[in-house]
């Protein structure tokens, strides 16, 4: 690992890397709806009822693109504790990475030329396969790359810009489209086409970035072996593996975080508030963790990463609930912003705890499962936002909270750091 003090330079271009393949992949997350509903030739069932036992349902335009969305959520969180434990099997980081890159960028160049429904759903799983080995990579290599007493502000940093790329993708994303077409050269694009040809640039610039500045650690190909197990249980004692413990925390934040979006027509009804107020409410969260996730991270470095697990999830409970129950559009901002800097006292902490207790060689195997978690937290969030406000307005916001509540329960009891005295900073630099 990293001996010297301070900001590793290979920390900063992973941090670089993940902030642009971030704003490819929530590019995607705009651009793909309006993609189908205007230029995707949908099959012919389209609008048919479809029975199983005594329920139906309508094959919907928007059920379809829902399908399109979570195809690349389920695949990419699904499928990373496999690839984190190939990367540990094999002793490699940066081949995997990479290949991830370039499946994100063929994905990205074959809607240029692809626009029937099925190719635009094995496109985007194409995607969801490459994020599911970019993923465990970088917070591997972030881990590895990491010395002691700078694990917090590492993973803080990389979250930070992580959520950068994410909050600004889809304001490019809409800026784009509304421009287009264009024209260079006798070459006409529309908007879609230049949006799409957007993505593979950014998946390209983060190619080129990890290609010239990121190597695997020397010692990691030595500690390569085949002895790799997720434990579930604790080896040492009664209860919970603890990294399987914050696994499940992270599912549980990142549903808390999730349900929000979903609402966006029935919040503004509601509320009797715009679009816009939606987007300032929506962007309010992830502002809190942009400026939140380096110094809480920092700072566990300092004190321990448990004193903000637990703090998080105080604050998680009370900021999500009230969310069902409020009537005021600043009220709701103010929420999101507290419900933010929960979730960013959570997330860093707890990834850089989970990589204190990685066994040697075994970053990509541990960390992904919180990454998992995460990326299953949002996608389960997701899911039921939709389903259970149909029982009323407060309804998502009380199951999420009453998860949050396992969540506070799984870290006071299960999750411990390995060591009762809290890491010691490192020196500053000269």
């Amino acid at each position: 690992m990293q001996s010297n003090p301070g900001l590793d330079s290979r920390v900063l271009t992973l941090a670089l890397a993940r902030m642009v393949d971030s704003v490819a992949n929530s590019f995607l997350v705009v651009v793909l709806p309006l993609y189908i509903g205007r230029a995707v030739a949908l099959p012919a069932f389209v609008g048919s009822v479809v029975a199983v036992g005594p329920l139906s349902f309508r094959l919907t335009e928007a059920l379809l693109i829902g399908v399109v969305l979570s195809l690349f959520g389920f695949l990419n969180s699904l499928g990373q504790p496999f690839t984190g434990r190939l990367s540990d099997r094999t002793g490699r980081r940066t081949v995997y990475l990479l290949l991830g890159l370039a499946l994100v960028a063929l994905g990205s160049l074959g809607f240029l030329f692809r626009a029937d429904y099925v190719s635009v759903l094995v496109l985007r799983g194409l995607q969801g396969v490459g994020a599911a080995f970019t993923v465990p990579m970088t917070v591997a290599l972030v881990n590895e790359y990491s010395a002691e007493g700078e694990r917090g502000g590492n993973f803080g940093l990389f979250n930070t810009f992580r959520l950068l790329g994410f909050g600004t993708g889809p304001l490019v994303a809409g800026v784009v489209i509304e421009f287009g077409p264009y024209a260079a050269r006798g070459v006409t694009l529309s908007g879609f086409d230049a949006a799409f040809l957007v993505a593979v640039v950014a998946a390209a610039v983060s190619f080129g970035l990890v290609t010239l500045l990121i190597d695997d650690p020397e010692e990691l190909e030595a500690q390569a072996g085949e002895e790799l197990s997720v434990a579930v249980r604790n080896r040492d004692g009664p209860g919970l593996d603890a990294v399987f413990a914050l696994a499940l925390v992270t599912v549980v934040m990142a549903m808390s975080f999730a349900i929000f979006a979903p609402l966006a027509n029935t919040i503004n009804e509601r509320l009797g508030q715009g679009d816009l107020v939606f987007a300032v409410q929506f962007g309010a969260a992830v502002l809190a963790n942009v400026l939140l996730q380096l110094p809480i991270g920092r700072l566990s470095d300092r004190y321990g990463r448990r004193p903000f697990l637990l703090g998080g999830f105080v604050l998680l409970l009370p900021t999500t609930l009230f969310q069902g129950f409020v009537t005021s559009s600043l009220a709701m901002i103010v929420l999101r912003f507290l419900q933010g800097a929960a979730v960013a006292a959570v997330f860093a902490p707890s990834l850089a705890l989970a990589g204190e207790l990685a066994g040697e060689g075994q970053s990509g195997s541990t960390l992904s499962l919180l990454t998992m978690g995460f990326g299953l937290g949002i996608a389960v969030g997701t899911l039921l936002s939709g389903i259970l406000v149909g029982f009323g307005f407060a309804v998502p916001f009380v199951v999420a909270t009453a998860g949050g509540v396992v969540g506070l329960a799984l870290v006071y009891t299960q999750v411990h750091e390995p060591s009762s005295e809290p890491a010691t900073p490192a020196p500053a630099a000269d």
